[in-house]
Parts: C-alpha cells; structure tokens; sequence
C-alpha cells in the first residue's frame, strides 16, 4: 500500500512524504479497506505543526476518514462483507491506501453516495451530532453560536440547530463565507474580521446572552464565548485553531492555556452554565457504542436529504500539500476531499 508519512513538522511539502507501506491485515473486530478517497480536518493541520498532543510520535500517518471498499475482514465481524463499500472513521492512518479499523468504526455507503459527502459525514457530522445532540441537546427557540460556521463541522452544527428551530448566529472571516452561511439558514451572520462578534451578539440580542455556543477555536475565544452566555446557557469546545497561529513553543502553548480562563465550579453552579469539551477519538476509544450511533444517525438523516454537506474543493493525492495550504489558509469551506 502507498501512504503520505509524516517524517517531520512544518510546511506541507516537507512534512510530507509518499511512502510505499507493507499491505494491513486486520485482527479481532476489525476490516481493512481499500480506500477511494480520504478526507482532511484542521486537527490534521495541527498535527503536521506539532501542535496535536493527540498524534502519533514520528514518522506516522495521520487522518481520520476514509471511504473505499472492504477487502479483508476478521472472521468475528458480522454483518460486513468483503467488497462492501464504506466509510470509516480512523484512529489516524487515513492518509493511505488501506486503511484498518474496528467493525464499530465503519458504516456501509451506497454506491451512489459522493465520497465527499460521506467523508463529511464521517467525522465533521459525527462532531456535530455529538455535540449538539447527545451533549448540548438543543431546544427550539435557542440561541445558538456557531464559531467558523463555515467550516465543515461549523456547517454541520448550523444545519443540525436549524433542524431544531434554534436561532443561529454564524462567524466566518470574509463576506464570501457569509453568503455561504445565509445560504444556510444562520439567522445572524457575523464576520469577525470587520466586528466584534461578542459586540455584535450582545447588541442583537440586547445584553441578553446566548443559549449554547460551539467554540472549535480555544483560547481567548472560547473564553470570551462562555461570557456570553446567559442563565442556563452551555458552551461545547471541540478544537483549538487559534493555536495554529506561529509555531509550537511553550510560550505559545501557555498564552493559549492561559488563554482559556479558569472556571471554579461555584460560579458555574451560580450561574447555572455548563461546559463540555468534546473528543471523538475519545469517545470512540471508550464509548465505539456512542461512536455507531452517531455515524448512523448522520448518514440516515444524510439519506433522508436532511443534512446536506458542503464540499469546499476536491484534489488528486498528487496535490495533497495544496489540500493542507488550503485548509491551513482558512479559507477553505466546508469539506476538503483527496482523491486517490
């Protein structure tokens, strides 16, 4: 099998190397697949920085999806066939050829499906419904703020508060990603590169604060979200982008902790407010149940024409590094796909 090895951090053309690999076999639960295309995600980006304490050590291969077709299975796995095709959700490794992962970890996907699309569904929709199903559980009539809602799991938590007839306020960077946000459905789109998003909330909503907000950016930001919030109000994080700006070093990474604030839980019981950080490896190294549930309930509603994902662009693996600019660049939306 062929992959793109991680040999060293730094920019894409020299993090980067394509790498002839010995062929998976799968063990107790799992299945290999042959893989069409996978997918990118920013914690993707963080990792070739250095900046992902969740990535393994050097030389490896990272990436979380993949969509192909299954062409080795262990014996104990039920209800997959070899051929099959599926989208699967790796514990890195999925910038190769073949990918290896759990039974739990894969769901099957018509031969009609967009590989983009399922890929988006993998693991940005996953995030989402995590988030704001199983953790947030929104309400009709909830105000909702979504950081770099024109992201791609920023689009999947719009579309999933739509649903629920909450009212949603959007922040993206230029004025071409808020038409994509109006598009849509957020009720408030709002670029943070002409206001301050916590001015322009506060002025819409007249000092009243908001229900829930999804903060994928850290630091500062994710501060300055949970002030916003009102009585009752709850706020997921779920990523760091913020700390992809320079590179890692200890002073960095302080500013960045530092950055988050200190939250006592008397005051979260005073004010009624709750905070839940979210890790899908984490939930599908302890919770795969949790994890199965989330790739059926995405994919079923994705059928059924509820959500739609975005694809931001498309690249043949030769241009994998162009995929990473892009998404480094922060001004990709929706999902980035690398085809083999």
């Amino acid at each position: 099998m062929k992959a793109f090895v991680l040999v060293k951090h730094g920019a894409p053309d020299i993090a980067f190397e394509l790498q002839e690999m010995p062929d998976l076999q799968p063990g107790a639960g799992q299945v290999v697949v042959e893989v069409e295309a996978f997918g990118l995600n920013y914690a993707d980006v963080m990792a070739r920085l250095g900046k992902y304490k969740e990535a393994p050590a050097l030389p490896s291969v990272i990436g979380y999806e993949a969509i192909g077709r299954i062409s080795a299975l262990a014996e104990d796995v039920k209800g997959l066939e070899k051929g099959q095709r599926v989208a699967c959700f790796v514990r890195f490794g999925g910038y190769a050829t073949q990918v290896l992962t759990p039974a739990m970890g894969v769901v099957p996907v018509s031969d009609e499906m967009d590989a983009g699309i399922a890929l988006a569904l993998t693991v940005q929709y996953c995030t989402a419904w995590y988030a704001s199903e199983i953790c947030m559980q929104l309400q009709s009539g909830d105000h909702v703020l979504v950081q770099a809602a024109a992201g791609g799991v920023g689009i999947a938590l719009v579309q999933m508060a739509k649903r629920k007839g909450c009212i949603v306020y959007g922040t993206a960077g230029s004025d071409e990603k808020l038409q994509l946000l109006r598009e849509q459905g957020v009720d408030y789109p709002i670029n943070y590169n002409k206001v301050d998003w916590a001015v322009e909330v506060n002025r819409i909503r007249g000092g009243k604060g908001l229900d829930v907000v999804f903060d994928s950016l850290g630091g500062s930001e994710f501060r300055r979200g949970y002030k916003s919030l009102s009585p009752g109000g709850r706020i997921a994080g779920f990523g760091n982008a913020s700390r992809t700006k320079g590179w890692a070093n200890v002073a960095g990474d302080l500013k960045t902790l530092f950055g988050f604030g200190f939250f006592s839980p008397a005051f979260l019981l005073m004010q009624s407010r709750s905070i839940v950080g979210v890790n899908m490896l984490r939930v599908a190294d302890h919770r795969p149940d949790i994890l199965k549930t989330c790739l059926e309930n995405t994919f079923e509603l994705a059928e059924a024409g509820v959500f739609k994902p975005v694809i931001g662009a498309r690249f043949p693996h030769e241009e994998m590094g162009k995929a990473h600019v892009l998404l480094e660049s922060r001004k990709s939306t929706g999902k980035i796909v690398v085809n083999w």
